[in-house]
């Protein structure tokens, strides 16, 4: 599609418009989307009227929320309801979240009585739940069924359903009582009952459960779509595998910003504000600013040490850049572990005994070889070097503790532990390795 996108937009400034609509008819729904977002708001609007009504709905669904805000707004009723009824409602409910209230309003207007009584009851779920992220188009069988009637059930329903690979066997009150894939219906024998295939053991959701959650226990068990049942075991929808790779995208998206020390952003780089990410990353830098000037003041209290050898000074830049790249190892191994479900609360001595062994290997390491590296460099300074060198073990034992303990401490106090990454901890860790550093320099020094 990239190739083709210089193409496209020679058809389109050209308006030749019928060979634009034959060449975007036979390209993927996505690339089409990425096509509109690089064009103006106006050429967009022109390009998107060509779109065939069975590409249409899918090309909405993909663009960023600016560019369908845009659409809307220059589509015609008739066009409107036409692809709120084509849309999946978790993607239609995706859109709406973005959308002003003026628009909101509209869409729901031009949708039917059933679709924005659907649409209304998705968008009363939490915010990030899994009922927020699942759609309500899916196969529902009955036990008392044969394979016949069932396949003749999803040729019939098949089409308004977001997949069809996995059925849902309900009852009369639509609580789930199995599941059946089609590969079972197409192997068995078209008189077999339902009830005879299906599986019985279930994994299931809750509407209300967390959706990080929900794409944790897709990925444990391998599933390419998950069940959401309300408090009384009622199937109400389905969480599929393209909803929940965005979901990882966006938590990954969202940690990386937080361990970067910045506020998440809702827009994309390019497309949000100067002063939108001047916003995210000020708060922060004013926070860790003035949680720095500790590391001052520790400093301050020292003076004397620094008059009566001032070859210490020389070595603070080696301990505490060591000390926050050990506690930051610490920290981004168990928040990746916390994030996939690896690590839990529960697991606080055993991430703390882990980490303790290997802060004394790393330690003893580092600490040997600075040892010799100074000797060599300061003959006849033994305790010096040997000042250095325990300086350097006991920050490095106290830096992955504080790293991989922080996080986990965070998360009991419902905080999420991307906070306690990297700057944070390197600013905590900055000034427990003064402390130890000089103290050592007092106590073997004698200064």
């Amino acid at each position: 599609m990239e190739n083709n996108f210089d193409l496209l937009q020679e058809l389109l400034e050209h308006k030749d418009y019928a060979a634009l609509r034959a060449a975007l008819i036979n390209e993927n729904e996505v690339d089409i989307a990425a096509f509109l977002e690089m064009l103006t708001p106006e050429q967009a609007v022109r390009a998107f009227r060509l779109l065939h009504k069975e590409q249409a709905a899918e090309v909405f669904a993909n663009l960023e929320s600016e560019t369908q805000e845009v659409v809307i707004a220059a589509l015609g009723d008739q066009q409107l309801h036409e692809i709120i009824e084509d849309m999946y409602v978790d993607d239609m409910v995706d859109a709406l979240e973005e959308l002003p209230a003026n628009m909101v309003k509209r869409v729901l207007k031009m949708a039917t009585a059933d679709t924005r009584s659907l649409i209304n009851e998705f968008l009363q779920y939490p915010e990030n739940s899994a009922g927020s992220i699942m759609t309500a188009e899916f196969i529902d069988l009955r036990q008392n069924m044969t394979v016949s009637q069932a396949i003749t059930r999803i040729r019939r329903i098949g089409e308004q359903s977001e997949q069809i690979y996995t059925c849902y066997v309900m009852d009369n009150s639509r609580v789930l009582e199995g599941v059946v894939t089609v590969k079972d219906l197409l192997l068995a024998s078209d008189d077999c009952l339902i009830s005879e295939l299906m599986e019985t053991n279930l994994i299931t959701v809750t509407t209300a459960e967390d959706r990080e959650l929900v794409s944790q226990q897709m990925m444990k068990y391998g599933l390419l779509v998950m069940p959401v049942v309300d408090s009384e075991g009622r199937l109400v929808g389905i969480v599929t595998i393209d909803d929940v790779m965005d979901v990882m995208q966006e938590e990954a998206t969202e940690d990386f910003e937080k361990m970067a020390a910045m506020t998440p952003s809702e827009h994309p780089y390019l497309k949000a504000s100067v002063f939108e990410l001047a916003k995210n990353r000020i708060i922060w830098l004013l926070v860790l600013m003035i949680s720095g000037m500790i590391t001052g003041s520790i400093l301050g209290r020292y003076e004397a040490a620094f008059a009566a050898m001032p070859l210490l000074v020389t070595f603070i830049p080696m301990l505490t850049d060591t000390g926050g790249n050990a506690g930051s190892q610490s920290s981004t191994l168990v928040i990746r572990g916390m994030t996939i479900g690896e690590i839990r609360s529960s697991d606080f001595m055993r991430v703390f005994w882990k980490e303790l062994r290997v802060s004394v290997l790393v330690g003893i390491v580092l600490s040997a070889v600075n040892f010799l590296r100074l000797i060599l460099v300061y003959p006849g300074n033994t305790m010096l070097a040997l000042t250095v060198a325990f300086a350097l073990f006991a920050t490095v034992v106290v830096a992955k503790a504080v790293g991989g303990l922080l996080p986990i401490v965070a998360k009991s106090l419902h905080i999420d532990p991307a906070i306690m990454a990297a700057p944070l901890i390197t600013t905590i860790v900055d000034a427990i390795s003064l402390v130890l550093y000089f103290s050592a320099a007092e106590l073997l020094l004698r200064i």
